[in-house]
């Protein structure tokens, strides 16, 4: 994909694969459930090409691989952190994505000395913060993939990434009132994830300032060009 090349970082129970392109101030692109780091291949090459930056595979996406039968998204934040100390990368910013997005949220809380800068797009922590209809539409896809699965086609690995969406990710009020770390938050016009969700999450959050996007939704947000402006500013100023 252009001259993104993808490599590999093993820690102690997962093979973690990512991209890296660019110099100047590290920045960490953390994709949604289910995606990739396909999903920043512009945002490398173009949008924050300023930055050194770094796209990663959740475990269980993309070309990560780990021996889990299930996920949480703090484990994925823990492996964030794992990845970061590997390098040797002492500081960076973090663009989260929905899932990704939630990950922050723990960075956030766990490392705020690390990451120094932080915009979540679109994050929810409760899983009551999800639109009915989003939720309706992902119980009906892992019903569909559970019958798939007796099948014989081996949907498992899918059904342990939808279920992320299907519960609480593990963070509380309180935890979030603690989190010290800068922190921007986007979300769309039109959204999976409850606008009085997003802006209770803003307001939980000592550092937090708020932005809403017009003219998207939760699947086109990331490529919004007021969107990315937004980062770019907050990111640079």
């Amino acid at each position: 994909m252009g001259n993104l090349t993808t490599q590999y970082i093993d820690l102690e129970n997962a093979r973690i694969a990512y991209r890296e392109h660019g110099s100047g101030p590290t920045l960490l692109l953390l994709h949604g459930n289910s995606e990739s780091k396909d999903i920043f291949a512009q945002y490398q090459l173009k949008h924050f090409s300023m930055f050194r930056t770094i796209a990663i595979d959740s475990r269980g996406h993309g070309e990560s691989r780990s021996g889990d039968e299930e996920y949480s998204i703090e484990q994925c934040s823990n492996d964030v952190i794992d990845l970061c100390k590997a390098k040797g990368i002492t500081s960076a910013y973090v663009i989260g994505y929905s899932d990704g997005g939630n990950i922050s949220l723990f960075l956030a809380q766990k490392a705020p000395e690390l990451f120094p800068k932080i915009v979540a797009i679109s994050p929810n922590y409760l899983v009551s913060g999800t639109t009915d209809g989003a939720l309706r539409l992902f119980k009906g896809i892992i019903k569909f993939m559970t019958f798939a699965g007796r099948l014989g086609f081996n949907t498992k690995k899918f059904i342990a990434k939808m279920n992320l969406m299907m519960r609480d990710i593990g963070i509380t009020d309180d935890d979030l009132r603690s989190i010290r770390a800068d922190m921007k938050i986007l979300y769309a016009e039109r959204e999976l994830i409850k606008e009085e969700h997003i802006k209770q999450i803003a307001s939980l959050i000592p550092n937090a300032s708020l932005d809403k996007v017009m003219g998207c939704h939760h699947m086109t947000i990331l490529n919004k060009r007021e969107a990315i402006e937004i980062m770019q500013a907050y990111l640079l100023g």
